[in-house]
């Protein structure tokens, strides 16, 4: 079967690219407005654009034409925190993804506690195992729909004290949940441990 792009609307491409891109991680970010409400919401088109000064991104499209509270926040304040869930903040995660009027706190409604951050000013979830500040850097448009792509820096990882072993996360401990298409979500299965490429190839050259 061959689907032409072209003959799409944004909905339509938006519920196709959500189901090839899979599983996709979930930052689950805070920011506040500029009245002082908490926001709260999950964006799965999210990843890390660089690691030193470490960065991350996401993505924040718009609905009937307006951008939802979190590019409006992080745009003014220039300042959030992406958070990342474990297993049992699931049902949290998803009920913060409803429309919520602006004035309204996700937080709040949910009922989660939260943290001060340490360097900006939106709080963190107490809950989450990992919590990053960050500072706004950049926002990049795309496409027809504008969608933005937003950076921020992290300024201070929050990590649980049990996830950190020699530098290293880990993940099984962690359980983070991951989106896929629709309002469904998915925890890691088998994990497989390959050998280093890097290392082998670095072995492989020093025995030369």
């Amino acid at each position: 079967m061959q689907v032409d792009p072209t003959k799409l609307g944004a909905e339509e491409a938006y519920r196709l690219i959500t189901g090839i891109v899979v599983p996709r991680p979930i930052a689950w970010v805070s920011t506040l407005s500029g009245t002082g409400v908490v926001n709260l919401a999950p964006f799965s088109a999210f990843t890390f654009v660089s690691p030193k000064p470490p960065m991350l991104a996401i993505s924040v499209g718009r609905k009937a034409g307006i951008y939802k509270d979190t590019a409006h926040n992080i745009l003014s304040t220039e300042e959030f925190v992406i958070h990342i869930a474990d297993s049992p903040l699931t049902t949290a995660v998803h009920e913060s993804s409803a429309e919520f009027p602006s004035d309204v706190s996700e937080v709040e409604h949910l009922g989660l506690a939260t943290l001060a951050s340490e360097k900006v000013r939106p709080p963190r979830i107490a809950a989450a195992p990992i919590a990053m500040e960050c500072r706004f850097r950049q926002c990049i448009e795309f496409g027809e729909t504008r969608s933005r792509l937003l950076v921020g820096e992290v300024l201070v990882f929050h990590i649980r004290d049990d996830l950190l072993k020699n530098g290293k996360i880990e993940t099984e401990a962690l359980d983070p949940i991951a989106r896929i298409a629709g309002p469904r979500y998915a925890r890691l299965g088998e994990i497989i441990t390959m050998k280093s490429v890097f290392q082998t190839s670095k072995s492989a050259s020093s025995d030369r």
